[in-house]
């Protein structure tokens, strides 16, 4: 049997953040599917990534229920703008309405409950729906500003490389977390932020005013929204790190305090499970 202080020590387990998924056919079989850059930052913050398939919107309290933190991830298709009253201007644009149908609920009942969540590029675009707000379908086309999309055939290298920097509202979550006024950041979206959902605050603009981050400060938990990639490469991104991290420790907090409500605490280390076998 272990000393009781050797008893007392425990290991904390890490904690399990959703990623959400999104919805491809290949060779005629449907697929719920995930970058792994998305997988591979989650890992970064320390924590363990689980892929979600939709649920339905009953289903969406007890899966958060086995979660620490939701992770928005970016994607090819975009908000079906029927989600915030508009028609589709562009039919060539690529949706994915079975998405839509279950990551808005999840979006607001995640911040109702002050889950830690960090969205992404799309993902980001879903918070701001979810909660009220409405998208420019193409920001490209509006006069004076930025062509905020990726060229496709480039490299991909060159298509997640520096586009344009951030100005970083003081005073902000954004701010406090990565210590800088202003960076440079990629850029792959057409859709952004149009009009920003009541209650929810701007953390840093691109040079032509789309909003490139956001954040709901009435939410007891960590959130933070981000127009650009801060996944890619995050490794070799100091920025993408401390925002990383500042997610990983708030999901590491939520297990922590879900482990104490259940009693569980933390896991003992291996060796002092093989002195008390």
């Amino acid at each position: 049997m272990a000393p009781l202080h050797a008893r007392a020590r425990k290991v904390a387990r890490p904690p399990v953040v959703l990623v959400t998924s999104c919805n491809r056919v290949y060779g005629g079989h449907p697929f719920h599917v995930a970058g792994r850059k998305y997988v591979e930052a989650v890992r970064l913050a320390g924590a363990l990534p689980l892929i979600a398939p939709p649920v339905a919107a009953a289903d969406i309290e007890g899966l958060l229920a086995a979660a620490d933190g939701v992770l928005l991830t970016g994607s090819p298709s975009n908000v079906h703008p029927g989600q915030f009253g508009e028609d589709v201007h562009n039919p060539a644009l690529p949706l994915d309405i079975e998405r839509d149908a279950w990551t808005l609920p999840l979006v607001r009942q995640a911040l109702a409950m002050g889950m830690p969540l960090l969205a992404i590029c799309r993902g980001a675009q879903e918070v701001n729906v979810a909660l009220g707000g409405s998208l420019h379908q193409a920001v490209q086309e509006l006069p004076g500003f930025l062509d905020h999309r990726d060229d496709d055939a480039a490299p991909i290298d060159v298509q997640y490389g520096p586009a344009h920097p951030v100005e970083v509202t003081p005073g902000g979550v954004l701010a406090q977390i990565v210590g800088e006024s202003a960076f440079t950041v990629n850029s792959l979206h057409g859709q952004g932020v149009n009009r920003l959902a009541e209650g929810l605050r701007v953390e840093g603009r691109a040079p032509d005013g789309v909003v490139e981050a956001f954040s709901l400060p009435s939410a007891s938990g960590f959130n933070l929204c981000l127009q650009w990639h801060p996944e890619w490469q995050a490794a070799d991104n100091p920025v993408s790190m401390k925002i990383l991290q500042a997610f990983g420790a708030a999901a590491q907090a939520w297990r922590n305090a879900r482990d104490g409500r259940s009693g569980r605490g933390g896991c003992d280390t291996p060796h002092e499970q093989r002195e008390q076998r």
